[in-house]
């Protein structure tokens, strides 16, 4: 197959585009960036990273247009989802409304953007969750409100009480979860299931600095933000990682019965380890996540599985590009 009969990888300017940019130029595959005015100099400032093509939109909702879709189609573009993809244009619509290749199954943003579902995905999996409270009243100790969407923590707030609730919660909305606050180390494992070898990889783990909270006990005062400004590195003791791996494939597992063909691609578990080496894991991301931005050239798992450097970006250009030489592209896209 020559380079010109292979798809394109196409994805917003956001979020993780330049090292899915990065991946898709290392494998070979042409790449379409839909580009925000004001962040056309910036993606263009890459030189290894820049999209070959961009497609400037005022505003992202403008990919659910029938001729945006038909140009993307013409261009023979696989979108790859990102959590800024999903918050800009929604995984209802992508799901009704989106009629363009989508890498994955786009059924599992749907599940990950609602969170009684995730929890059903993660009770099925037999994978540890912070406990919800069903009411404000029944708050008996320290509890994060969560809002739901790719939303990068905005919003979020603690809260010791009932009282302590209805004084913050005021003017932020009702599409809210109260949960359990667990203290520990957070760790965001960064998995890719292939659907066509069937094998589960860990890629790559990170942490997440957001905004106040990482430098509250400077000062303690005010409100702690979790909005998430940056990732850092981590490697896990290597006792913990059959713990992790049977978390990933006890996920995949229950998603294959919950919506066929279940998750495949990156996904990643938002976790905390306890001071007992337990992991309690409180939002599943079922597309690439940020944090694998840390490792362009392959993380410190990588190399364990690939002789080359290899990220996630590139990971999911290479299932592409082998299911496009197959002829089968229907079995890593929906």
């Amino acid at each position: 197959m020559s380079p010109n009969e292979l798809p394109a990888i196409g994805t917003i300017c956001s979020h993780s585009a330049l090292q899915i940019f990065h991946g898709a130029r290392t494998e070979g595959l042409s790449t379409v960036g839909i580009c925000a005015p004001e962040r056309v100099e910036l993606y263009e400032s890459f030189s290894k990273a820049r999209p070959d093509e961009l497609l400037i939109v005022d505003d992202y909702t403008d990919i659910l247009s029938e001729e945006f879709q038909s140009e993307l189609k013409e261009k023979n573009v696989v979108i790859i989802p990102h959590g800024s993809f999903v918050e800009y244009v929604g995984a209802d619509r992508l799901l009704a409304d989106f009629d363009v290749p989508v890498f994955g199954n786009k059924y599992t943003l749907q599940w990950e953007s609602d969170r009684e579902r995730e929890r059903e995905w993660l009770d099925l999996a037999g994978i540890r969750v912070p406990k919800n409270y069903n009411s404000p009243a029944d708050i008996d100790g320290t509890a994060i409100v969560k809002f739901s969407g790719a939303k990068g923590g905005e919003g979020f707030f603690l809260v010791d009480s009932e009282e302590d609730f209805h004084d913050k919660i005021a003017g932020t909305g009702d599409d809210y979860t109260i949960q359990e606050w667990i203290e520990g180390t957070r760790y965001y494992p960064h998995y890719y299931y292939s659907p066509v070898d069937e094998k589960l990889e860990i890629l790559g783990i990170d942490r997440r600095d957001e905004s106040n909270v990482d430098e509250y006990y400077r000062a303690g005062k005010g409100e702690k933000s979790f909005v998430v400004v940056g990732n850092k590195p981590l490697v896990a003791r290597e006792s913990l990682l059959p713990q992790l791996y049977e978390m990933g494939k006890s996920l995949v597992d229950a998603s294959k019965e919950l919506f066929e063909p279940g998750v495949f691609g990156p996904f990643c578990l938002e976790t905390i380890c306890t001071d007992q080496l337990e992991f309690v894991t409180f939002e599943v991301s079922g597309r690439i996540v940020a944090g694998t931005n840390l490792y362009p050239e392959g993380s410190p798992y990588s190399p364990y599985y690939y002789d080359e450097p290899m990220s996630t970006g590139r990971r999911i250009a290479r299932e592409v590009r082998g299911a496009a030489e197959s002829g089968d592209l229907s079995r890593i896209t929906t």
